[in-house]
């Protein structure tokens, strides 16, 4: 059965491995989850990821989760835009996670970006997520 949601999912399973405390996750991998991932390690949000093919055609994501002293730095990572509730924001309305210490991952026309950069481009888009 197909997933409605691959990039809720890949949150939810980051969300829940830091929960845990694990070192690493796996998640199914795609182009556009690894654009989100490249934003998140460009951040500091986790330490890495290593993509992997199972079989010929079947890829996963191998997630190298990140802590400071035996803590998550991902306090909290929430979905925004969801399949049946598309969230648009231009870059004059888009606004800053907790005063500016979290981010906010956009899919804009230049790429997937974390706010900073899309302030710095000057591009609007989707808000796919939060990350704090």
């Amino acid at each position: 059965m197909a997933m409605s949601d691959p990039l809720g999912d890949m949150l939810t399973r980051i969300r829940n491995g830091q929960r845990a405390k694990q070192e690493r996750i796996v998640s199914p991998a795609s182009r556009f989850r690894g654009n989100v991932l490249n934003v998140l390690e460009k951040e500091g949000y986790i330490r890495g990821y290593n993509e992997r093919e199972l079989q010929p055609g079947l890829r996963e994501f191998e997630i190298q989760l990140k802590y400071h002293n035996g803590e998550p730095v991902i306090k909290e990572i929430s979905r925004i835009s969801t399949p049946g509730r598309r969230v648009y924001s231009g870059i004059t309305d888009l606004q800053k996670v907790y005063g500016g210490l979290g981010i906010s991952i956009l899919s804009t026309p230049r790429g997937v970006m974390s706010d900073h950069d899309a302030r710095d481009a000057n591009v609007g888009g989707e808000v796919l997520c939060r990350v704090f």
